[in-house]
């Protein structure tokens, strides 16, 4: 049985060993691709991607008494790349909780994916906490699949936060073929892919990213002068006080 898995993924790796050397054909090129599956093991499809145009209506009226116009919009394709972005993030820092459980993340090795771009203070953490963090990925996807905003939380969906509109800053600048497909086909905007007003509108301050300064060492603990509130590990999934607790008995993705 053993045998038989350790061939199948020879194959996925290299496909071209399923041609036999005297099959007198040459292999020039292989393609292959991934389905993911929800928890009833449902392929998750395209017609289960949300209709941004209709969650995220947009003006561009610039009437002086509109107060859309005169405000930030979050537009239906600024949220589809942060809606992917949030959606590829909670699958690759699930995959680091798969492969390496509670080993210390190691940002020098390439085959960490997610928890590497953490704050050094988080690499200990073990597979309980990270999974924790990867389904703050999930929570802020589910945000806008219903229309939301998605406005962190917690310390943890910060995190997932920035690195989702980096990654979504990365997608649109290097035309990625998957954003650009998902994008094409909502409405163009005036508004759409400002990360930085998208960071200014949509976060209450940007403290967390403190905890990447090695200068400021045991920042994250409330007790420190700079006061800037409690990001030791522990407490990055405690609410804010200025929103609404989450389910606690929502799924995790995995």
């Amino acid at each position: 049985m053993i045998g038989d898995i350790v061939e199948a993924v020879s194959l996925i790796a290299d496909p071209f060993t399923a041609i036999p050397d005297d099959a007198g054909l040459e292999a020039t090129k292989s393609n292959q691709h991934a389905i993911e599956i929800d928890p009833t093991g449902r392929p998750i499809t395209d017609a289960e991607v949300p209709d941004f145009t209709a969650l995220f209506p947009t003006s561009t009226c610039d009437r002086d008494s509109c107060e859309q116009c005169a405000g930030y919009q979050l537009t239906p394709r600024t949220a589809s790349t942060l809606w992917s972005t949030c959606q590829l993030r909670a699958g690759l820092a699930y995959e680091d909780v798969i492969q390496f459980g509670d080993e210390p993340a190691d940002p020098n090795d390439g085959r960490w994916s997610t928890f590497d771009e953490y704050p050094s203070i988080t690499w200990r953490q073990n597979a309980v906490w990270r999974r924790q963090a990867a389904r703050a990925f999930t929570d802020l996807a589910d945000d806008l699949a219903n229309g939301d905003w998605p406005q962190p939380r917690c310390a943890a969906e910060e995190m997932a936060l920035h690195l989702a509109i980096s990654m979504s800053r990365d997608a649109v600048h290097d035309d990625w073929p998957s954003a650009t497909r998902a994008i094409e086909a909502l409405p163009a905007h005036p508004d759409h892919f400002d990360w930085d007003m998208a960071k200014d509108v949509l976060f209450q301050d940007h403290d967390i990213l403190n905890l990447f300064d090695l200068e400021l060492d045991g920042i994250e603990d409330p007790d420190t002068s700079i006061g800037m509130g409690d990001y030791r590990p522990h407490a990055w999934f405690k609410p804010f006080n200025s929103f609404p607790p989450r389910d606690g008995r929502r799924p995790f993705r995995r």
